[in-house]
């Protein structure tokens, strides 16, 4: 399998078309289908399952994202490294979980620019399992995520903690509302939560996408649990209104990198990301 292929089923994988993916692609849709075709083929697997309602990864789909993402990653880091130009002297490549790049990574980046201009950065978005992976396998310098993997090797480090809390389109919402929605944010919140809303049942809506559940709440109305430091801008313009009284649930984010790093440029893109989340741990 080549890099061109693999982003082809990761682009496929990620807008749920074939057409869509063609036009991200910029080929045409039998470039697409023939693609995915022989990877199936090279496989002696069904990767990805077609209806009417789009496409969606099958078992062995889902089981073989995580490679196709590391040869991307690869790819993408060994161009980017061979084209460098003179004046830069290297590459870190971070990696984070989609939420976390908002008001978090993104302020680490121009940090970067500021702090160590002659150092390129190449950023990706990933799942904490592909995370971990592009790490272990050396495609990625760092990951920032929820739910790190412990493995040989790899140093697990407490970065922040987000403090999830109750935010509603209305004053004096509710769990028990109809118009709850459950964000699925990790087993940990998932524990937290049971302990604290033991009688509570299952909501009608149930996410496992903060942004979206966020979304959906703002445009139709409702409650949920989302990171303060999402809803702040919110409640200051009157669009959401927080609890007072229900419980608030704290969500640890991790560094993850290899354990024998210890050049200079490394750390101190550590301990930028450090700088950052103290200033934006609410």
């Amino acid at each position: 399998m080549d890099a061109v292929t693999a982003e082809t089923f990761l682009t496929v994988l990620e807008v749920g078309s074939f057409s869509r993916a063609a036009k991200i692609l910029n080929v045409t849709q039998s470039t697409v289908s023939a693609r995915i075709r022989v990877l199936e083929e090279q496989l002696g697997r069904r990767l990805l399952s077609r209806s009417k309602a789009g496409v969606e990864p099958t078992r062995e789909g889902m089981h073989f994202r995580p490679f196709a993402e590391t040869v991307v990653w690869a790819w993408r880091r060994g161009r980017q490294e061979v084209l460098l130009p003179d004046r830069f002297t290297g590459v870190i490549a971070v990696g984070g979980q989609f939420t976390l790049w908002d008001r978090l990574l993104l302020h680490w980046l121009p940090w970067m620019r500021n702090e160590l201009p002659k150092v390129a950065v190449r950023a990706e978005v990933g799942t904490s399992e592909t995370l971990m992976h592009g790490v272990i396998d050396g495609f990625l310098d760092i990951a920032v995520l929820y739910t790190p993997r412990a493995q040989s090797g790899v140093e697990i480090e407490l970065l922040m903690e987000e403090h999830l809390v109750l935010a509603a389109t209305r004053s004096g919402a509710k769990v028990t509302d109809p118009d709850y929605v459950h964000v699925d944010w990790g087993p940990e919140f998932a524990d937290s939560f049971g302990d604290a809303y033991h009688d509570a049942e299952m909501a009608a809506l149930t996410v496992s996408h903060g942004p979206m559940g966020l979304q959906h709440i703002l445009a139709h109305g409702g409650v949920g649990y989302f990171p303060m430091r999402v809803t702040r801008p919110l409640v200051e313009t009157g669009e959401l209104f927080l609890s007072d009284t229900a419980p608030v649930f704290m969500r640890p984010v991790h560094l993850a990198y290899l354990s024998d790093r210890a050049d200079k440029r490394f750390k101190r893109a550590l301990e930028g990301l450090r700088i950052v989340a103290s200033e934006k741990e609410t």
